[in-house]
């Protein structure tokens, strides 16, 4: 976000800086911030890494101005690698394997991306791979892959991590959010980490994913419609380090749609299924916190509420949970 008194030059400069907001339904005593990245201009937290990995991709050479810019994503990754592109004259070709958010894929086009779809049973390593076969038959094209390029965690750590610190201090308990790449979490609890010693750090995933796994738990792989986090194949995300997670907790599809529900009609927040997760995690944290039953160097917790529900739209996201969990 930019102030509103002062003009910006570009699109690119009205990313980040987004609002910290408390939520109303958390415990008196261990307040709950969210950060609202729909905020950002193309609505999601993914314009920080769209930002951040093209320009320092072209800044090492490892694409020149006029090449192209391949991307396995499941929708929000490419709007915000598609306005970076525009902006720093890249060309944008996203993978996206069928069963997302249709809204997604028509502004990831809108936004002058090519958008090639794959099977969604091969799932994010289906679209890696198809995505590599793209790359390799066109002259000088590039393949950040959000779920493995340091310099997604690094964004987080440079801009979402330190507008944490700066709006809270070291008054941090917990940070919570939901993981898909990892790159959000990794970023933001390396940043607070460093000042904030003991901090804890809760991943979020939907019940059916298995990231549970990485620490050791039990998990039964199924079918989610939460969407953005969660996995089949932990291996997937190479940025998520066990060793700085304290917990990961799995939130079922039925919870995050009555959460993202109550955001909108309590709290005037319009999120996505992912958010409505990540508030139940961040909220039973702070309850934890508040009873006695969990250990933090402060009473506060913040989460991050990655995109928009108007973005899911035509999933009934809105309607009951039986319309929304039946829509293809």
């Amino acid at each position: 976000m930019t102030a509103h008194d002062t003009p910006a030059a570009s699109v690119l400069e009205t990313i980040g800086e987004t609002p910290l907001v408390e939520l109303d339904a958390a415990p008196q005593s261990v307040p709950v911030y969210a950060k609202v990245e729909t905020f950002n201009p193309g609505g999601s937290v993914k314009d920080r890494i769209g930002k951040h990995i093209l320009q320092r991709l072209l800044e090492r050479g490892e694409v020149s101005s006029g090449g192209t810019v391949v991307e396995p994503t499941a929708g929000n990754t490419g709007i915000g690698m598609a306005i970076a592109a525009r902006q720093l004259d890249l060309q944008p070709v996203f993978v996206v394997p069928d069963g997302f958010s249709e809204e997604k894929e028509r502004l990831m086009a809108a936004l002058g991306a090519e958008v090639v779809n794959v099977s969604g049973e091969a799932g994010m390593s289906g679209a890696t791979n198809r995505a590599r076969e793209i790359a390799a038959q066109r002259e000088d094209a590039v393949v950040p892959q959000q779920f493995a390029t340091p310099l997604n965690a690094e964004a987080h750590y440079e801009t979402t991590g330190q507008e944490i610190l700066d709006a809270l201090g070291e008054e941090i308990g917990a940070v919570v959010a939901g993981v898909g790449s990892g790159g959000t979490l990794m970023g933001i609890a390396r940043a607070v980490s460093e000042r904030v010693p003991g901090v804890r750090v809760v991943a979020v995933e939907p019940e059916g994913s298995t990231f549970g796994t990485l620490l050791g738990e039990a998990r039964e792989e199924a079918d989610y419609k939460t969407e953005g986090i969660g996995t089949h194949d932990p291996d997937v995300a190479e940025l998520l380090d066990p060793d700085a997670i304290d917990e990961i907790v799995a939130v079922s599809d039925r919870e995050a749609h009555a959460e993202l529900n109550r955001l909108a009609a309590e709290e005037g927040h319009l999120v996505g299924s992912s958010a409505g997760a990540a508030s139940v995690a961040a909220r039973e944290t702070a309850e934890r916190i508040a009873e006695g039953d969990l250990d933090a160097p402060a009473e506060t917790v913040v989460t991050v509420f990655p995109d928009s529900g108007e973005r899911y739209l035509s999933k009934n996201i809105y309607g009951s949970f039986e319309a929304w969990e039946g829509k293809a």
